[in-house]
């Protein structure tokens, strides 16, 4: 099993206040569970929204607010607290950022203990704005974020969606899930390297209906093609996702089109490729469907006993791929390599990622990958067991060595 990318490493979470700050808590438990250590600093106006003692507790490291000890009657501690602190971090993250922080930063301002740390920093910062919809948008408060991108800053963008005033609109703080795979990214080393690159990934099983309560499918869970679109999303790229079903949520700002056979596949596949430049086929798609669908449940006092079954089309093969970059998936049980090769000159792709079965922890309803990645010149490339995530990424990675 591969070790995960937060173990071992010291992470800084900054709070600012804004109502998402109550969010904050959870972002800490699900750093500390992935084996990272968190220290928190908060402005002043964040402990209205959500208390240190909670913060500290979660965190097991005292949570630093002021700059300054509220008294040095009874002397004091190391006044380069910021120094240390600073040098001590792998990665900071502020979220929730709000304006008044963001428009602090990006003009260099120091006149709290978050923003006096940000200064010191070596390390990485991702800057996770949020406010309401009409603030967010304010021609100011978009300047000062550019300036902070233009800076080198990773900014990872408010979402669409309800808030709390009640209006509707930009300005939502991301699910912590999606904060920690940006800061995941952050910390393997990964940068906004397909920014202007459009992807298209096809994800999940395909269902051929045999009547309305039955079907033909698979043991796809969708997860391999979603953390594809997840990754190839917070690396810049245009991505849209076209799906089976699958319990697995893509992020609000990837086109999803969700579908059930695999002619509705191949169909969609057809038409968003015209405006795509790289193809990722890690869907399931089924290779046989029945010949005939029966409008009406069959019943079993109709000694129903077999199915006719004709093959579905190959979408892979028969697509016009012309001037797009291609990669397909092959699950393989024996001859891994050797079939996974020729399944590559057959359909004609530029690259093939070998998922192997022969691993416990590879394949399907699992959340971790062995892959090998083979192109049309040399050698196969092996990686140990990944997290479905970690996979995606030296898959994409494998994509612009060539492209």
């Amino acid at each position: 099993m591969s070790v995960d990318v937060f173990a071992g490493k010291k992470i800084i979470l900054g709070i600012t206040g804004g109502i998402a700050a109550y969010k904050t808590p959870y972002l800490v438990r699900e750093i500390k569970k992935r084996g990272a250590e968190v220290k928190v600093v908060m402005t002043p106006s964040a402990i209205e929204f959500v208390t240190p003692l909670t913060l500290s507790t979660l965190s097991g490291n005292e949570v630093i607010i002021n700059i300054f000890p509220d008294s040095q009657k009874n002397g004091s501690k190391l006044s380069t607290w910021h120094i240390d602190t600073a040098l001590w971090a792998d990665l900071m993250i502020i979220a929730p950022a709000t304006i008044n922080t963001v428009a602090k930063i990006a003009n260099g301002f120091a006149d709290n203990a978050l923003t006096t740390l940000v200064a010191a920093l070596r390390c990485p910062l991702l800057i996770v704005p949020s406010a309401d919809v009409d603030m967010y948008r304010n021609n100011m408060t978009q300047r000062n974020i550019s300036i902070l991108k233009d800076a080198g800053y990773y900014i990872l963008d408010a979402e669409e969606g309800d808030l709390a005033s009640g209006l509707t609109g930009k300005g939502r703080l991301p699910e912590v899930n999606k904060i920690l795979d940006n800061a995941e990214i952050i910390i393997s080393g990964y940068n906004r390297d397909f920014e202007g690159k459009k992807i298209l990934i096809s994800a999940g099983p395909t269902y051929e209906d045999i009547d309305p309560v039955r079907f033909i499918g698979n043991r796809s869970s969708g997860k391999m093609g979603y953390e594809l679109s997840k990754a190839a999303y917070l690396r810049g790229a245009d991505v849209t996702l076209v799906s089976g079903f699958s319990h697995e949520r893509a992020y609000p700002e990837i086109k999803l089109i969700k579908i059930r056979s695999a002619e509705e596949m191949k169909k969609s596949i057809e038409k968003e490729l015209k405006n795509n430049e790289i193809l990722i086929m890690s869907a399931a798609v089924a290779d046989f469907k029945p010949v005939s669908f029966q409008n009406k449940k069959i019943k079993k006092e109709d000694k129903f006993s077999s199915i006719k079954l004709r093959q579905t089309e190959d979408i892979l093969k028969t697509l016009d791929k012309t001037g797009k970059f291609t990669v397909g998936f092959a699950l393989e049980t024996d001859d891994e390599l050797q079939n996974a090769s020729k399944k590559m000159i057959l359909k004609n792709v530029d690259m093939i990622v070998l998922n192997s079965l022969k691993n416990s922890k590879s394949g399907f309803e699992v959340d971790t990958n062995k892959i090998t990645i083979i192109h049309r010149s040399g050698n196969p490339v092996k990686f140990p067991v990944l997290s479905k995530f970690q996979a995606a990424n030296k898959i994409l990675s494998e994509i612009l060595k060539i492209i």
